[in-house]
């Protein structure tokens, strides 16, 4: 029986959990346990939390998928086996997929506080993932950039969405009142801390693909409540605020590259 070494076993782990993580998301949507996908359950059970953005925001989970297996396929190359970047990686990015799987199950079972739980697992394999790629920070190849950092970062953007949403969900399950504040001002509350994250990885980090994916949710939060202005004003704004710090950090960019 062949043996295979540290890299290889690693390669195809990896690759393994990211594909099964893909399968599992399919199934969940074409044969949900209890009935109900996870957004219909959004769009019921939650219906209330306005922070949810409009349906067709989850979408984005093509691209992210897309650049899933893309990252699957290239890391699990043979020539790849001892590539750096690729052996930084560990096995953060199947901690997450295995984590994703899991909470599926329990969001679609509705055992919701369990899921946050798996939320915040997912959430914290990535963003060791990032820190530990330094990703848009330390100089790599365009294939890496493309195919490691830009998929890595979408992946952590959402998910910081989605476990915003997560806890707001859980909360609004077990009928918390909030310390009195009422609903839209939490939300706007909500909607300022992720923007504020969002800007910090932008101006220190100038990764566009993490700020893009803050100002795609915020757009869809606001067509979502097109009915409630205040909600409509404030994620309009914050995306504006994001883009132009994103022109700001291309500028600057830009600058640096023609000095040096």
């Amino acid at each position: 029986m062949m043996k295979l070494d540290r890299d290889t076993l690693r390669q195809w782990i990896n690759f393994i959990a990211i594909f099964s993580a893909f399968g599992m998301n399919i199934y969940s949507n074409l044969a949900p346990p209890e009935g109900l996908t996870v957004g219909e359950l959004a769009n019921t059970v939650f219906r209330n939390v306005l922070i949810i953005p409009a349906n067709y925001a989850f979408a984005i989970w093509g691209v992210i998928y897309l650049g899933l297996i893309s990252l699957a396929i290239y890391q699990v190359l043979p020539r790849n086996k001892t590539e750096p970047h690729l052996q930084q990686m560990g096995y953060f990015i199947t901690i997450s997929s295995l984590a994703q799987i899991i909470w599926v199950f329990l969001f679609q079972y509705q055992f919701f506080a369990l899921s946050g739980l798996f939320m915040l697992i997912i959430l914290l394999s990535l963003i060791a993932l990032y820190l530990r790629l330094d990703i848009a920070k330390k100089p790599v190849s365009k294939k890496n950039k493309w195919l490691v950092n830009i998929p890595i970062s979408i992946y952590l953007a959402w998910i910081s969405i989605a476990t915003i949403v997560n806890m707001a969900s859980i909360l609004d399950y077990f009928n918390w009142d909030g310390w009195g504040i009422n609903g839209v001002a939490w939300t706007v509350i909500m909607l300022t801390i992720g923007t504020i994250i969002a800007l910090i990885v932008t101006l220190e980090r100038k990764d566009v693909a993490f700020a893009g994916v803050f100002i795609w949710a915020l757009i869809a939060i606001a067509i979502r409540h097109l009915d409630q202005m205040i909600l409509v004003g404030t994620a309009g704004g914050l995306g504006i605020l994001l883009i132009l710090s994103i022109i700001s950090s291309l500028k600057k960019s830009k600058h640096s590259t023609v000095n040096n």
